[in-house]
């Protein structure tokens, strides 16, 4: 390969940004996606341990996996304001202390003491580190899709997904060793402290693109400007797009497998397998994305993708054919790939709104992650697991119609 430095002009890059450190950008927000995945699914993976360890009911393990979701509310609605008061580097490097040591008080608190309530404590600090940088990292990839200026952000999920794998085989592989929850807590949180605060120092300031007023001089945005960025219609419309195809990411991460055993008479191994379909669908999804979306745009691969995931999940509730069903769970997968990190990146088109719109964004894609779970289990208490999933359907349906709402702002109409 040539030297970049020979054959491009400094200014390719802004604030002289040489491509070495643009790469290392892209990098450095890899390695945050897959450590934020690795967190999330270690725990998660050693559920019926903890449920064991702790000798709590099914209704108490719920109210303690609730507490993520408690500190997971929190972080989303302070992180547009920490955005702009420090900035996606430091949040993101706080994050990888905060939520590290949340995971560790967790495990500790489950296995010396059986003290539910400090754990309940510690896995609401860890829900909130965890979405705080959800939205850091989802901002800073953004900048960092912009200045290479081609698409990247569904590579950044994918590499969440290849987290979640590795974090639920750790998981895996822990329980068949018999390592207690608190060690494998430790160990994960110092990975997660070391490799996070790493890779944190590979990344830049998201306020390389920020726009300069008349007198030439950046003036941030205040507190009510990032509170009325609710108000404008492309920030709903986007979170529209966001929540509907997280809703049938977070539908089939919940309820799947169940949903192949109770809907399609298969037995549980083989609903295992169904899910890890569907989750083998959407990463491929997010690894070809890119090549898709820059070549047919954001507002026709959201369309094609609604109606992808439509018509998978059709398949799947009303096709009694197993293997035709399945082919139905690929293309649900398929078309729920890029429907959220395409949202975040319409979110940050707008460098003077983007910790603003992406937090606003991201606040309302969450809501399909924390009551979509017990909305789904209570109509599929009545209705039956399958039925229940007409209501992602809609949803999915609803993102289709806003898809137009994504288009590139950046570019002009000849482009």
């Amino acid at each position: 390969m040539a030297d970049d430095s020979a054959t491009a002009p400094t200014a390719t890059y802004p604030a002289g940004l040489s491509r070495r450190q643009v790469i290392a950008w892209r990098n450095g927000i890899l390695v945050i996606f897959a450590l934020c995945g690795i967190g999330i699914a270690s725990w998660m993976a050693r559920t019926p341990a903890i449920k064991a360890e702790l000798a709590v009911t099914t209704a108490e393990m719920g109210i303690l996996i609730f507490a993520i979701a408690l500190g997971s509310i929190l972080g989303l609605l302070s992180s547009s304001h920490l955005l702009a008061r420090f900035g996606a580097r430091a949040v993101m490097a706080t994050c990888f202390l905060i939520a590290p040591i949340g995971l560790a008080i967790a495990g500790l608190a489950v296995t010396f003491g059986q003290f539910y309530w400090v754990a309940f404590l510690g896995l609401g600090l860890f829900g909130v580190g965890m979405a705080t940088c959800d939205v850091a990292m989802n901002l800073s990839g953004a900048v960092n899709e912009r200045i290479l200026r081609r698409t990247i952000m569904p590579v950044f999920h994918a590499f969440f997904s290849f987290g979640t794998m590795i974090g639920a085989g750790l998981g895996a592989l822990t329980e068949l060793l018999q390592v207690s929850i608190a060690l494998q807590a430790v160990i994960v949180s110092t990975v997660m402290v070391i490799a996070g605060l790493a890779a944190v120092r590979m990344t830049q300031s998201e306020t390389i693109l920020h726009v300069p007023d008349e007198s030439g001089e950046f003036v941030p945005d205040g507190w009510r400007t990032r509170l009325a960025i609710w108000k404008d219609p492309r920030t709903l419309f986007i979170g529209l797009i966001v929540l509907g195809m997280a809703f049938a990411e977070g539908s089939a991460n919940d309820w799947l497998s169940l949903a192949a055993v109770e809907g399609h008479g298969v037995d549980r191994p083989t609903g295992a397998v169904v899910f890890g379909i569907f989750v083998t669908a959407m990463t491929v999804g997010r690894l070809t994305g890119p090549r898709v979306l820059d070549r047919y745009g954001r507002v026709p691969v959201l369309r094609a993708s609604a109606a992808l995931a439509a018509l998978g999940l059709l398949v799947f509730i009303f096709v009694p054919v197993l293997w035709i069903a399945v082919v139905g769970v690929v293309l649900w997968g398929l078309g729920s790939a890029l429907g959220f990190p395409t949202g975040m990146s319409a979110a940050a088109d707008d460098p003077r709104t983007a910790a603003a719109r992406v937090s606003a964004v991201a606040t309302i894609g969450y809501c399909a992650f924390l009551v979509g779970p017990p909305l789904i289990g209570f109509l599929g208490e009545h209705f039956g697991l399958l039925h229940a999933l007409l209501l992602v359907l809609v949803l999915i349906v609803v993102a289709g119609v806003a898809s137009g709402s994504a288009r590139d702002r950046t570019k002009t109409p000849s482009a």
